[in-house]
């Protein structure tokens, strides 16, 4: 471990970091994103209004646009990548704080968490072609082929849609909220409240196992070049890196300057781009070698708690909650 991994901020975080913690009831409350200070610095790239407390932010490569998630009104914003015009809003029933993509060019995973239904995007002409009822407040989802997986926080489980309809519920450790796919094989879900990663074996649903995950994870995402998954500890302000198959694992962690947030991954580039509430910032953690490093970070808007990458150009979109901004950034080489 790196930089005094082993100095865990607070006992009960120690104890989540050896394995799950006890029940509910004794359970720390889920971590949530730093408030940030106003802006001191002038935001990298470009940035352009998309629209009120923009929170879940997804890049598409294939049609260039990136969608947003926004509330008060509830909408999907499409943005394109290149202009940063917003081209279309489409009302939602509730507002996602996570969005993902199903494949290239849609649709759109869109979680309506007050709706408990997980609502598909097509792109471009973003019309909902798919509402699924699924369980307590829908807060992440993924997809895997055909099928969708669904964190649902406030029921404990996953579920699991084909076909445009549930066809199982999985047991989760408490609070479910992040969750990401690992190749077609491997679906890792990190328990908000309980702390915990449990992976799922895609085709069969089986569980194959669970690994304390820091001291208040709340994002995930998969790195399928090196096998693993990446977890943002925002309690513990360090992103953990996962072993990923039979027996899960957390094996390293790379300590950061602050609680970090938002996560986005450039498998193709080998970068993990992670937000920085805090203090408006956003890092760029390289993953090539042995030693994932924080090469530099790069000033954002206000309440950056969201960010997307477009894996075919390595554009950025960075989502700033407090100003209902869109910032666009194209990292230096």
């Amino acid at each position: 471990m790196r930089d005094g991994a082993l100095a865990a901020p607070s006992l009960i975080a120690l104890a989540c970091l050896v394995g799950a913690c006890g029940s509910s009831d004794e359970l720390p409350p889920p971590a949530e994103p730093a408030v940030s200070p106003p802006v001191s610095v002038a935001p990298a790239g470009r940035v352009v209004d998309v629209g009120h407390m923009p929170e879940g932010v997804v890049a598409d490569p294939a049609t260039g646009l990136v969608a947003v998630g926004l509330r008060d009104p509830n909408r999907l914003a499409l943005v394109d990548g290149r202009s940063g015009e917003v081209v279309r809003r489409t009302p939602l029933p509730e507002a996602p704080r996570h969005l993902q993509l199903a494949a290239p060019g849609g649709p759109v995973l869109v979680p309506a968490e007050g709706a408990d239904v997980l609502l598909e995007v097509s792109l471009p002409d973003g019309r909902i072609v798919a509402r699924t009822p699924v369980g307590a407040f829908p807060h992440d989802a993924t997809a895997v082929g055909d099928r969708r997986f669904v964190a649902d926080e406030f029921g404990d489980a996953v579920s699991v849609v084909e076909d445009g309809r549930a066809i199982a519920t999985l047991d989760a450790p408490v609070q479910p909220g992040g969750v990401a796919a690992l190749g077609r094989e491997t679906v890792g879900v990190v328990a908000v409240r309980g702390n915990v990663l449990r992976v799922y074996d895609a085709r069969t649903l089986r569980p194959l196992g669970d690994a304390g995950a820091g001291a208040g994870p709340t994002h995930i995402v998969a790195d399928p070049v090196a096998e693993r998954f990446f977890i943002a500890d925002t309690r513990g302000e360090a992103l953990l890196f996962s072993i990923a198959g039979e027996r899960p694992e957390i094996f390293d962690r790379l300590n950061l300057p602050g609680p970090p947030y938002g996560l986005a991954i450039d498998p193709r580039r080998r970068r993990i781009w992670v937000t920085l509430p805090a203090s408006n910032e956003l890092a760029e953690v390289e993953l090539e070698g042995n030693e994932p490093t924080v090469v530099r970070t790069y000033p954002t808007v206000r309440q950056p708690n969201s960010v997307a990458v477009d894996p075919r150009t390595g554009t950025l979109f960075v989502a700033g909650r407090a100003g209902g901004e869109l910032e666009i950034i194209r990292p230096d080489p």
